[in-house]
């Protein structure tokens, strides 16, 4: 999963890196690479404390809405790839069976969005699990 972060320089400080679809993660670094690499360690811990809550992984909003908010001006935006299939639990191999046609429209969907399979079927699977228990059906 692709999660848009926005990185902030002050003169007299080190690198800020906030990350708008997850309220309350944010990290630092002295040099711009700390920050980076810093954030994705931010957005696992982040990402790890909700599911362990039992809370729902928040959606992402387009990077164009999080670029129109003046709370993020004058900032640099990057993208930080975390994999979201690694998080909360050791992860277990299952066996599946999918039409070839469907498996194939899985694999393009997850490249595009910078994801693995499993990353992208574990996503949809909890999305569509969170969608149905919050609308009550």
């Amino acid at each position: 999963m692709r999660y848009p972060i926005v990185i902030h320089k002050d003169r007299k400080s080190g690198y800020g890196v906030t990350v708008p679809d997850l309220p309350g993660c944010f990290s630092a670094g002295d040099t711009l690479e700390e920050a980076i690499d810093s954030v994705h360690e931010a957005i696992a811990c982040h990402l790890e404390g909700l599911l362990m809550d039992g809370e729902p992984i928040p959606e992402q909003k387009p990077l164009e809405a999080h670029q129109a908010s003046k709370d993020y001006r004058n900032g640099i935006w990057a993208l930080a790839d975390i994999d979201i299939s690694k998080l909360s639990s050791k992860a277990k191999r299952v066996n599946i069976t999918v039409p070839a046609r469907v498996l194939a429209i899985v694999d393009q969907a997850a490249t595009q969005e910078g994801d693995t399979r499993s990353g992208l079927l574990a996503r949809a699977a909890l999305s569509y699990v969170e969608r149905r228990s919050i609308g009550g059906q």
